[in-house]
């Protein structure tokens, strides 16, 4: 009997599970999606280092997917809740049947495990599908082959979401044996009758506070962008924070204060057909939502900004993986090692044998020879020294700009030697790299950076004074801004700086920092690339064992490793970041629509009165459809503003990993995200409401 009255009245109560339906249904999906990509992988032909960083990325999803059950397991308490109030008064008619509190809880158990198994059946449907697609991302993220790409159905991820999801019905089944416990039947029968006490606020000290909250978000907004400089610690970093929070919620606290009382000014737009009774409900809304709102508002702050941050992120270091790795090696050793060193810091004397000072006044290519490398595995090969001149530091490169640099830029090491290389030495890297070459007279020098902040910095120092002495001759800087040019390559633009300076330039060979070697593999495939490459990166190879034996330190890069690093970077924050940011746009969203359709519920004889007075249907749906959509506007539109400069922030602080020229592609496709997910709780909560509204006392 009791089940039977559990299916009746899931059928009779569809239309008020919708938006708990939908939100089980996505969490399961999501949920499902980003916990199978342990199965999806095994498909993908990629290299043994891909195939570690995809194991790494699938472990750092294992670790968020708690948090996000932990959200979702809130989400789905806090939605069963609503459907728990909107039905007191059903549960006050089975009490004055007889029916006691345990027979209730045995109805809404079986509705909960009802609903649940429907929403996992439907959510692991969905989610297998939709996890195909996600196979495909990755595979075009990693370069991966897909020739042997299958249909995938993950039993480790399937299992994975069912217990997951099976403990956050148990706490619901909980919460709602406790809740049916504490009802009186007087409460359950005139709960519908009862609405919340709304407290007027006086208008004055609503314009106040709205004006200091925005006073407080524009200085939050200011230190985040304009003063960004100076946000170099956590500490520096939380002042901001808390501001943009303190301004979240004294907007939403001061809009219900005077929003009616502007628009009353206005007699017409305040008189015109339901526009009294939208802005009354919307005041009313407003006023008992402060905090909700505040916390939506933040959350969608959140979502669009890692979402736009990451998507422009991986978009950035695919562009730039191409022009920062033109070759397809880069090997470099320290240079003229003394007999022995001293650590500054712990006072520990290292002694350098003569063959490792012998090797150490040798180019790299001697290196590699003399250690059991075949040179003819390498074409394209151009070797230069690198030499750090005593006392040119930045700081002396900077001038009379290096106080001014050091007020904004307190962190940096302006002690730190200034890396010199002859222009003729850069112009073979250059020709190599596909670089603009350079010349220099004998008394000028240039400065390499494409680091965007360093660059801004030094450009400044530049402009306002440009001459430097080394060893008692004057040099000036040919241009009066940095120029762009790298020698080692890189996941992105990170040369903080380099000086040129003319053959003429006398450079002692113990000023010799390091020798520098960058060349291509004599290798036409891709699978000949990788077999060569394999003699840099694994450490068995005959080279790294005899360097190890002697104590010899060659340190480089490959073009190769650098590639697969740096993909494997984007796509553990993009997948990240997404996994994050959906979740966080479907509790918000979630959120927003119950709030709505208990107000719906609250309010239905309004809607009532309504009618009596002689509004007809379309003018109802109307006023209702505009009450929703201000509704969820306002915390979206102030998240907005909140994310172009929190976005700004966030490029400023991954300069040189992201650009802002790839922010709007990101901005479109998170755009469309959210459309997506917005739109649809929006339409079912104003299909919700408009049925709600409808219903009969």
């Amino acid at each position: 009997m009791l089940f039977k009255l559990s299916v009746k009245n899931m059928k009779k109560s569809i239309k008020d599970y919708a938006i708990y339906f939908l939100t089980l249904v996505l969490g399961v999906a999501i949920f499902y999606m980003f916990n199978s990509l342990d199965s999806q992988q095994a498909m993908l032909q990629v290299s043994q280092s891909t195939r570690d960083i995809i194991k790494l990325m699938i472990s750092m999803l294992s670790y968020v997917s708690v948090f996000i059950a932990v959200i979702l397991g809130l989400l789905i308490v806090y939605a069963n809740n609503f459907l728990i109030n909107r039905r007191k008064r059903e549960f006050g008619i089975y009490m004055t049947l007889g029916m006691g509190r345990r027979q209730i809880s045995k109805i809404i158990l079986i509705e909960t495990i009802l609903v649940g198994i429907l929403s996992l059946i439907v959510g692991i449907f969905i989610g297998v599908f939709a996890s195909q697609f996600m196979s495909i991302l990755v595979a075009k993220l990693f370069d991966a082959d897909m020739t042997e790409f299958t249909f995938v159905f993950s039993k480790s991820a399937c299992i994975k979401t069912c217990i997951y999801f099976a403990v956050m019905y148990l706490a619901v089944m909980l919460f709602n044996t406790l809740t049916i416990s504490r009802y009186k039947l007087i409460n359950l029968l005139t709960a519908i009758k009862k609405n919340e006490n709304i407290k007027i606020k006086n208008p004055v000290i609503s314009i106040l506070i709205f004006i200091l909250s925005a006073v407080i978000l524009g200085y939050a907004y200011y230190k985040v962008t304009g003063g960004v400089t100076e946000l170099n610690t956590a500490d520096k970093m939380l002042g901001p924070i808390i501001m943009g929070i303190v301004g979240t919620v004294g907007v939403f606290w001061s809009l219900s204060g005077f929003i009616l009382r502007i628009v009353q000014l206005r007699k017409k737009t305040y008189l015109k057909g339901t526009n009294m009774f939208v802005l009354r409900q919307l005041n009313n809304k407003i006023n008992t939502t402060v905090i909700s709102m505040s916390v939506i508002c933040l959350m969608l702050f959140m979502t669009i900004s890692i979402l736009s941050s990451s998507l422009s992120l991986q978009s950035t270091l695919s562009k730039q993986l191409e022009e920062m790795t033109p070759v397809d090696v880069n090997l470099y050793k320290t240079a003229y090692l003394p007999e022995s060193y001293q650590n500054p810091r712990t006072g520990k004397i290292t002694y350098y044998t003569e063959e490792q000072i012998e090797d150490s006044r040798e180019p790299v290519s001697y290196t590699l020879e003399n250690n059991g490398y075949d040179l003819n595995e390498l074409k394209d090969i151009v070797e230069i020294p690198i030499y750090t001149i005593p006392g040119w530091t930045m700081e002396k490169s900077l001038g009379d700009y290096f106080e001014t640099a050091k007020a904004q830029f307190s962190m940096l090491a302006y002690d730190s030697l200034e890396p010199v290389v002859k222009v003729s030495d850069y112009n073979k890297i250059a020709t190599l790299y596909g670089q603009e070459q350079y010349t220099l007279n004998d008394d000028e020098y240039i400065v390499l950076c494409d680091f965007d902040s360093q660059k801004v910095l030094r450009d400044e120092a530049l402009k306002a004074n440009s001459e430097i002495e080394i060893e008692g001759k004057t040099y000036h800087s040919k241009y009066n801004e940095c120029k762009s040019g790298f020698i080692e390559m890189s996941t992105s633009h990170v040369n903080t700086g380099i000086i040129l300076v003319p053959d003429s330039f006398e450079l002692k060979e113990e000023w010799t920092e390091r020798y520098f070697l960058a060349a291509n593999f004599n290798a036409e495939t891709d699978e000949e690339k990788e077999e060569l490459n394999k003699a840099f990166t694994e450490e068995d190879t005959e080279l790294f064992k005899n360097l190890d034996e002697k104590g010899i330190a060659l340190d480089g890069m490959t073009k190769i490793s650098i590639t697969e690093a740096s993909k494997g970077l984007a796509t553990i924050v993009v997948f990240i970041s997404i996994y994050l940011g959906i979740i966080f746009l479907i509790a918000s969203s979630a959120i927003l629509a119950l709030k709505q359709l208990t107000e719906s519920s609250d309010n239905k004889q309004r809607y009532t009165i309504l009618r009596k007075i002689g509004c007809d249907e379309k003018m109802i749906n109307q006023a209702l459809f505009r009450q929703i959509a201000i509704f969820f506007m306002l915390p979206l539109v102030l998240a907005i503003i909140h994310s172009t400069f929190g976005i700004q922030f966030a490029i400023s602080v991954m300069s040189g990993l992201a650009s802002s020229e790839e922010l709007l592609p990101s901005i479109i496709a998170t755009t469309i995200i959210i459309g997506l997910v917005y739109g649809l709780y929006f339409l079912a909560t104003y299909l919700g409401s408009k049925n709600i509204i409808k219903d009969e006392e």
